[in-house]
């Protein structure tokens, strides 16, 4: 590993992903370890509003949030900007991108994410299709569009409508799934839609086009996750599989930022690793993770 990719401004740029750039309202810049590259967000939730409440959470909800409609045009605008400086790279003569490894100088892909669910925008859809439509006149074919997504709403006719063009388009979707029991998931998200819900959307999902599952664990009070919790959590990915679903890969990581609980803390490499090691030997599933550092 290089001197820079050890340094202190590299090493923020990884753990700090701040959901503003040059006055943009929807479209932010991050260098991310998990893309491997520059990845273009697209913020559908200013008004900070999620329907899952993560004790991990990392988005500052004390901050006031902008209870206003997307408005598509300047969306459609700030990404065509976006695109065109990270492409040109001219991104990287932009404090505090200059500190950026050259191998993690490329546009890797345009990601739905957010201050809350992206999902839940209800015209989540034309969004997706703005998202293609810059996609496309860019021609950027190697650039996948990627959606960061709690799985809460697939169930959803628009939703179904917004994945489709994401199919069309080398889309991805890295969805979220933290526990293996209803207990433990209740803990961790503390929301009203059920867990059952939850494995039926990743399941028929994974019917339709191959996922990749992040997966976020902790210490909660100082204990991490039981083994029987690790262990209900890897029988629910080979429910998935049993049933005809596809999963490219699961991600493992912990928490890389000051988490919404104080109680909450990140598990060590080598917890992470042993989890790994767990999944790949109960499901056979290719696992890549990402340590806090």
């Amino acid at each position: 590993m290089s001197e820079l990719e050890n340094a202190p401004t590299a090493e923020r740029l990884f753990t700090s992903h701040p959901r503003s750039f040059e006055g943009n309202r929807y479209v932010y810049p991050v260098i991310s370890r998990r893309a491997g590259g520059v990845s273009l967000g697209v913020n559908l939730n200013l008004d900070r509003v999620c329907n899952f409440d993560c004790i991990y959470c990392q988005v500052d909800r004390s901050l006031p949030g902008q209870k206003q409609a997307v408005d598509l045009q300047r969306l459609e605008s700030e990404l065509d900007a976006a695109v065109a400086l990270a492409i040109s790279g001219r991104l990287f003569e932009h404090p505090p991108f200059s500190g950026t490894p050259k191998h993690l100088r490329r546009l890797n892909d345009i990601a739905l994410s957010g201050d809350g669910e992206p999902t839940t925008y209800r015209q989540f859809d034309q969004v997706v299709g703005v998202c293609a439509n810059v996609r496309r006149r860019h021609r950027l074919d190697e650039v996948k569009l990627v959606l960061i997504t709690n799985a809460s709403m697939f169930h959803r006719e628009r939703v179904q409508r917004g994945l489709a063009i994401l199919d069309q388009n080398n889309g991805e979707i890295w969805a979220k799934l933290d526990a293996g029991t209803a207990a433990y998931y209740r803990t961790v998200a503390r929301t009203a839609v059920a867990f059952k819900r939850i494995l039926e959307n990743l399941r028929d999902a994974a019917r339709v086009r191959p996922l990749v599952i992040q997966s976020l664990f902790m210490r909660i009070h100082g204990e991490p996750p039981p083994n029987s919790e690790q262990q209900a959590y890897c029988a629910r990915l080979e429910e998935i599989l049993h049933a005809g679903g596809r999963i490219k890969l699961v991600q493992i990581h912990t928490i890389a930022r000051p988490p919404a609980e104080n109680w909450v803390s990140p598990l060590g490499d080598e917890e992470l690793q042993k989890l790994a090691e767990l999944v790949r030997v109960r499901t056979g599933l290719n696992v890549a993770v990402y340590p806090r550092h």
